[in-house]
Protein backbone atom coordinates (compact mmCIF):
# COMPACT_ATOMS: atom_id res chain seq x y z
CA UNK A 1 0.00 0.00 0.00
CA UNK A 2 2.86 2.36 0.77
CA UNK A 3 4.28 1.87 -2.71
CA UNK A 4 0.83 2.38 -4.24
CA UNK A 5 0.27 5.67 -2.45
CA UNK A 6 3.77 6.89 -3.27
CA UNK A 7 3.05 6.22 -6.94
CA UNK A 8 -0.29 8.04 -6.62
CA UNK A 9 1.45 11.07 -5.10
CA UNK A 10 3.86 11.19 -8.04
CA UNK A 11 0.91 11.04 -10.41
CA UNK A 12 -1.25 13.64 -8.62
CA UNK A 13 0.14 15.80 -5.78
CA UNK A 14 -3.22 15.78 -3.99
CA UNK A 15 -2.41 12.23 -2.85
CA UNK A 16 0.52 13.63 -0.84
CA UNK A 17 -2.18 14.60 1.69
CA UNK A 18 -3.62 11.06 1.78
CA UNK A 19 -3.64 9.38 5.19
CA UNK A 20 -5.26 5.92 4.99
CA UNK A 21 -5.83 4.55 8.48
CA UNK A 22 -8.27 1.60 8.36
CA UNK A 23 -8.81 -1.37 6.06
CA UNK A 24 -12.52 -1.76 5.38
CA UNK A 25 -12.30 -4.65 2.96
CA UNK A 26 -9.66 -6.73 1.19
CA UNK A 27 -10.59 -8.86 -1.80
CA UNK A 28 -7.40 -10.82 -2.35
CA UNK A 29 -5.74 -10.12 -5.65
CA UNK A 30 -8.43 -7.63 -6.71
CA UNK A 31 -8.87 -4.59 -4.47
CA UNK A 32 -8.45 -3.06 -1.04
CA UNK A 33 -10.86 -0.51 0.43
CA UNK A 34 -9.45 1.82 3.07
CA UNK A 35 -10.84 4.63 5.17
CA UNK A 36 -8.79 7.70 6.06
CA UNK A 37 -8.30 11.34 5.15
CA UNK A 38 -7.44 13.28 2.02
CA UNK A 39 -6.31 16.60 3.40
CA UNK A 40 -9.07 17.55 5.85
CA UNK A 41 -11.79 15.50 4.13
CA UNK A 42 -12.90 12.06 5.41
CA UNK A 43 -12.21 9.75 2.49
CA UNK A 44 -12.56 6.20 1.28
CA UNK A 45 -9.72 4.96 -0.92
CA UNK A 46 -10.38 2.24 -3.47
CA UNK A 47 -7.09 0.55 -4.40
CA UNK A 48 -7.06 -1.67 -7.49
CA UNK A 49 -4.67 -4.63 -7.33
CA UNK A 50 -5.50 -5.98 -10.79
CA UNK A 51 -7.23 -4.82 -14.00
CA UNK A 52 -5.39 -1.48 -14.37
CA UNK A 53 -8.06 -0.11 -16.68
CA UNK A 54 -10.77 -0.53 -14.02
CA UNK A 55 -9.59 2.44 -11.97
CA UNK A 56 -10.05 4.96 -14.78
CA UNK A 57 -13.27 3.27 -15.92
CA UNK A 58 -14.77 3.55 -12.42
CA UNK A 59 -13.61 7.17 -12.12
CA UNK A 60 -15.26 8.14 -15.40
CA UNK A 61 -18.50 6.42 -14.44
CA UNK A 62 -18.59 8.07 -11.01
CA UNK A 63 -18.01 11.48 -12.56
CA UNK A 64 -20.85 10.84 -15.02
CA UNK A 65 -23.33 9.88 -12.31
CA UNK A 66 -22.20 12.63 -9.91
CA UNK A 67 -23.45 15.24 -12.39
CA UNK A 68 -27.07 14.30 -11.66
CA UNK A 69 -26.93 12.50 -8.29
CA UNK A 70 -25.17 15.08 -6.12
CA UNK A 71 -28.15 16.43 -4.17
CA UNK A 72 -31.52 15.38 -2.79
CA UNK A 73 -32.52 12.02 -1.35
CA UNK A 74 -30.84 9.89 -4.05
CA UNK A 75 -27.10 10.48 -4.29
CA UNK A 76 -23.79 8.81 -5.01
CA UNK A 77 -20.58 9.37 -3.07
CA UNK A 78 -18.57 12.28 -4.39
CA UNK A 79 -15.51 11.38 -6.51
CA UNK A 80 -12.51 13.32 -5.16
CA UNK A 81 -9.38 12.24 -7.00
CA UNK A 82 -7.98 9.56 -9.27
CA UNK A 83 -4.46 8.25 -9.80
CA UNK A 84 -5.26 5.89 -12.64
CA UNK A 85 -1.75 4.56 -13.25
CA UNK A 86 -1.26 3.84 -9.54
CA UNK A 87 -4.77 2.37 -9.36
CA UNK A 88 -6.26 4.48 -6.56
CA UNK A 89 -9.58 6.29 -6.36
CA UNK A 90 -10.43 8.71 -3.57
CA UNK A 91 -14.12 9.08 -2.73
CA UNK A 92 -15.93 11.09 -0.08
CA UNK A 93 -16.67 9.08 3.06
CA UNK A 94 -20.41 9.07 3.61
CA UNK A 95 -22.00 9.53 7.06
CA UNK A 96 -24.91 7.24 7.85
CA UNK A 97 -25.85 3.58 8.26
CA UNK A 98 -25.79 0.81 5.63
CA UNK A 99 -29.42 0.13 4.78
CA UNK A 100 -29.55 -3.56 5.71
CA UNK A 101 -28.03 -2.78 9.10
CA UNK A 102 -30.61 -0.04 9.55
CA UNK A 103 -33.45 -2.45 8.69
CA UNK A 104 -32.27 -4.92 11.32
CA UNK A 105 -32.11 -2.13 13.90
CA UNK A 106 -35.50 -0.63 12.98
CA UNK A 107 -38.88 -1.53 14.46
CA UNK A 108 -40.53 -4.16 12.22
CA UNK A 109 -43.41 -1.83 11.32
CA UNK A 110 -40.94 0.83 10.06
CA UNK A 111 -38.78 -1.34 7.80
CA UNK A 112 -40.96 -1.25 4.69
CA UNK A 113 -40.73 2.55 4.59
CA UNK A 114 -37.31 2.21 2.92
CA UNK A 115 -38.46 0.04 0.00
CA UNK A 116 -39.77 2.82 -2.25
CA UNK A 117 -36.77 5.13 -1.57
CA UNK A 118 -34.44 2.27 -2.55
CA UNK A 119 -36.37 1.72 -5.78
CA UNK A 120 -36.31 5.48 -6.41
CA UNK A 121 -32.52 5.52 -5.96
CA UNK A 122 -32.04 2.83 -8.61
CA UNK A 123 -34.49 4.52 -11.00
CA UNK A 124 -32.58 7.78 -10.62
CA UNK A 125 -29.31 6.02 -11.41
CA UNK A 126 -30.50 4.14 -14.49
CA UNK A 127 -32.98 6.53 -16.13
CA UNK A 128 -30.51 8.61 -18.23
CA UNK A 129 -29.15 5.53 -20.02
CA UNK A 130 -32.26 3.38 -20.30
CA UNK A 131 -32.94 1.84 -23.68
CA UNK A 132 -34.76 -1.10 -25.26
CA UNK A 133 -32.81 -4.16 -26.36
CA UNK A 134 -33.63 -7.62 -27.63
CA UNK A 135 -33.97 -10.19 -24.88
CA UNK A 136 -30.96 -12.49 -24.48
CA UNK A 137 -31.26 -14.81 -21.48
CA UNK A 138 -28.31 -17.07 -22.33
CA UNK A 139 -25.64 -15.47 -20.14
CA UNK A 140 -27.98 -15.37 -17.15
CA UNK A 141 -28.93 -19.02 -17.52
CA UNK A 142 -25.24 -19.88 -17.89
CA UNK A 143 -24.35 -17.98 -14.73
CA UNK A 144 -27.19 -19.68 -12.88
CA UNK A 145 -25.88 -23.07 -14.01
CA UNK A 146 -22.37 -22.23 -12.77
CA UNK A 147 -23.79 -21.15 -9.42
CA UNK A 148 -25.72 -24.37 -9.13
CA UNK A 149 -22.55 -26.37 -9.76
CA UNK A 150 -20.85 -24.47 -6.91
CA UNK A 151 -23.65 -25.09 -4.40
CA UNK A 152 -22.09 -26.80 -1.36
CA UNK A 153 -25.28 -28.19 0.23
CA UNK A 154 -27.13 -31.15 -1.25
CA UNK A 155 -30.54 -30.14 0.10
CA UNK A 156 -30.17 -26.69 -1.50
CA UNK A 157 -28.80 -28.11 -4.76
CA UNK A 158 -31.90 -30.28 -5.20
CA UNK A 159 -34.16 -27.26 -4.72
CA UNK A 160 -32.04 -25.16 -7.04
CA UNK A 161 -32.18 -27.72 -9.82
CA UNK A 162 -35.95 -27.24 -9.83
CA UNK A 163 -35.54 -23.46 -9.66
CA UNK A 164 -33.27 -23.62 -12.70
CA UNK A 165 -35.90 -25.59 -14.60
CA UNK A 166 -38.57 -23.00 -13.82
CA UNK A 167 -36.23 -20.11 -14.63
CA UNK A 168 -35.40 -21.73 -17.97
CA UNK A 169 -39.12 -22.10 -18.65
CA UNK A 170 -39.59 -18.36 -18.07
CA UNK A 171 -36.65 -17.65 -20.38
CA UNK A 172 -38.52 -19.37 -23.17
CA UNK A 173 -41.59 -17.25 -22.50
CA UNK A 174 -39.72 -13.96 -22.97
CA UNK A 175 -37.68 -14.99 -26.01
CA UNK A 176 -38.06 -12.78 -29.08
CA UNK A 177 -39.25 -9.87 -26.96
CA UNK A 178 -37.54 -6.67 -25.83
CA UNK A 179 -36.47 -5.68 -22.34
CA UNK A 180 -35.00 -2.54 -20.84
CA UNK A 181 -31.26 -2.13 -20.36
CA UNK A 182 -29.26 0.65 -18.72
CA UNK A 183 -25.95 1.34 -17.05
CA UNK A 184 -26.76 -0.01 -13.60
CA UNK A 185 -25.04 -0.17 -10.23
CA UNK A 186 -23.85 -3.74 -10.76
CA UNK A 187 -23.83 -4.83 -7.11
CA UNK A 188 -27.01 -3.27 -5.81
CA UNK A 189 -27.63 -4.73 -2.38
CA UNK A 190 -28.99 -2.85 0.66
CA UNK A 191 -25.62 -2.36 2.36
CA UNK A 192 -24.40 -0.48 -0.71
CA UNK A 193 -26.94 2.21 0.16
CA UNK A 194 -26.04 4.45 3.09
CA UNK A 195 -29.05 5.91 4.89
CA UNK A 196 -28.87 9.28 6.61
CA UNK A 197 -32.25 10.76 7.62
CA UNK A 198 -34.25 10.58 4.34
CA UNK A 199 -31.20 10.40 2.06
CA UNK A 200 -29.80 7.26 0.42
CA UNK A 201 -26.28 7.48 -0.96
CA UNK A 202 -24.96 4.72 -3.18
CA UNK A 203 -21.47 3.36 -2.60
CA UNK A 204 -19.35 0.83 -4.51
CA UNK A 205 -20.56 2.43 -7.74
CA UNK A 206 -18.44 2.93 -10.79
CA UNK A 207 -17.90 -0.58 -12.11
CA UNK A 208 -21.20 -0.31 -13.89
CA UNK A 209 -21.94 -1.76 -17.31
CA UNK A 210 -25.10 -1.91 -19.42
CA UNK A 211 -27.38 -4.68 -18.15
CA UNK A 212 -31.10 -5.44 -17.99
CA UNK A 213 -32.56 -3.11 -15.36
CA UNK A 214 -34.20 -6.05 -13.55
CA UNK A 215 -30.85 -7.58 -12.56
CA UNK A 216 -30.09 -4.98 -9.88
CA UNK A 217 -33.65 -5.22 -8.52
CA UNK A 218 -33.29 -8.99 -8.17
CA UNK A 219 -29.91 -8.56 -6.47
CA UNK A 220 -31.39 -6.14 -3.92
CA UNK A 221 -34.47 -8.23 -3.13
CA UNK A 222 -32.69 -11.60 -3.10
CA UNK A 223 -29.91 -10.28 -0.82
CA UNK A 224 -32.59 -9.60 1.80
CA UNK A 225 -34.68 -12.67 1.05
CA UNK A 226 -31.92 -15.22 1.54
CA UNK A 227 -31.21 -13.62 4.92
CA UNK A 228 -34.85 -13.79 5.99
CA UNK A 229 -35.29 -10.00 5.84
CA UNK A 230 -38.86 -9.37 4.63
CA UNK A 231 -39.50 -5.74 5.66
CA UNK A 232 -43.23 -5.71 4.89
CA UNK A 233 -43.86 -9.19 6.30
CA UNK A 234 -45.36 -10.21 2.95
CA UNK A 235 -43.48 -12.57 0.64
CA UNK A 236 -43.71 -13.45 -3.04
CA UNK A 237 -41.05 -15.40 -4.94
CA UNK A 238 -39.04 -15.74 -1.75
CA UNK A 239 -38.55 -11.98 -1.39
CA UNK A 240 -40.44 -9.02 -0.01
CA UNK A 241 -43.67 -8.62 -1.99
CA UNK A 242 -43.97 -4.89 -1.29
CA UNK A 243 -40.35 -4.44 -2.31
CA UNK A 244 -41.04 -6.18 -5.60
CA UNK A 245 -44.07 -3.94 -6.13
CA UNK A 246 -42.00 -0.85 -5.25
CA UNK A 247 -39.54 -1.58 -8.05
CA UNK A 248 -42.28 -2.55 -10.50
CA UNK A 249 -44.25 0.64 -9.80
CA UNK A 250 -41.25 2.97 -9.72
CA UNK A 251 -40.05 1.64 -13.08
CA UNK A 252 -43.61 1.59 -14.52
CA UNK A 253 -43.30 -2.05 -15.56
CA UNK A 254 -45.79 -3.70 -17.83
CA UNK A 255 -47.31 -7.10 -17.04
CA UNK A 256 -44.58 -9.09 -18.79
CA UNK A 257 -41.83 -7.22 -16.97
CA UNK A 258 -43.49 -7.52 -13.57
CA UNK A 259 -44.79 -11.07 -13.81
CA UNK A 260 -42.27 -12.86 -16.06
CA UNK A 261 -39.00 -10.95 -16.58
CA UNK A 262 -38.44 -9.87 -12.96
CA UNK A 263 -39.30 -13.39 -11.67
CA UNK A 264 -36.83 -14.77 -14.24
CA UNK A 265 -34.06 -12.61 -12.77
CA UNK A 266 -35.03 -13.54 -9.22
CA UNK A 267 -34.67 -17.21 -10.16
CA UNK A 268 -31.30 -16.59 -11.81
CA UNK A 269 -30.05 -14.44 -8.92
CA UNK A 270 -31.01 -17.10 -6.40
CA UNK A 271 -28.64 -19.52 -8.13
CA UNK A 272 -25.77 -17.24 -9.12
CA UNK A 273 -24.57 -16.75 -5.54
CA UNK A 274 -24.15 -20.18 -4.01
CA UNK A 275 -24.04 -20.71 -0.24
CA UNK A 276 -20.67 -21.83 1.15
CA UNK A 277 -19.63 -24.08 4.03
CA UNK A 278 -18.47 -21.19 6.19
CA UNK A 279 -22.01 -19.83 6.62
CA UNK A 280 -23.96 -20.41 9.82
CA UNK A 281 -26.66 -23.08 10.10
CA UNK A 282 -29.29 -20.38 10.59
CA UNK A 283 -28.20 -18.64 7.40
CA UNK A 284 -28.44 -21.90 5.45
CA UNK A 285 -31.88 -22.55 6.94
CA UNK A 286 -33.07 -19.10 5.84
CA UNK A 287 -31.67 -19.69 2.35
CA UNK A 288 -33.57 -22.96 2.16
CA UNK A 289 -36.80 -21.28 3.28
CA UNK A 290 -36.32 -18.61 0.62
CA UNK A 291 -35.62 -21.19 -2.10
CA UNK A 292 -38.69 -23.24 -1.19
CA UNK A 293 -40.93 -20.17 -1.34
CA UNK A 294 -39.33 -19.01 -4.60
CA UNK A 295 -39.84 -22.39 -6.25
CA UNK A 296 -43.48 -22.64 -5.20
CA UNK A 297 -44.31 -19.22 -6.67
CA UNK A 298 -42.29 -19.75 -9.84
CA UNK A 299 -44.31 -22.89 -10.56
CA UNK A 300 -47.51 -20.87 -10.26
CA UNK A 301 -46.47 -18.32 -12.91
CA UNK A 302 -48.22 -19.04 -16.18
CA UNK A 303 -46.50 -18.40 -19.48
Amino acid sequence: MTAKFEAASAEDPIFETADPSEIIRHVEGKRVILRGMLGVRPTVFRVFLSDPEACLRDWNELQRVWTYMNAGDAQVCRPLACAAKAGILALADIPGTPLLELLYDSAPDKRAEWLKPAAHWLRTYTSPTETLAEVDTRQWIARAERGLEAQAFNRLRKLEQSILSETTRLAGAIARKDWRKAISHGDFHPNNLIAEKTRLTGIDCGGSLPAPIYKDMARFLMHMGRRGMIPSGKMWLGVDAEGLDAFADTFAMDEVERNVILPFFLGAEALMRAETRDLSKSRIRRAQDMSEALLEDLKAIGT
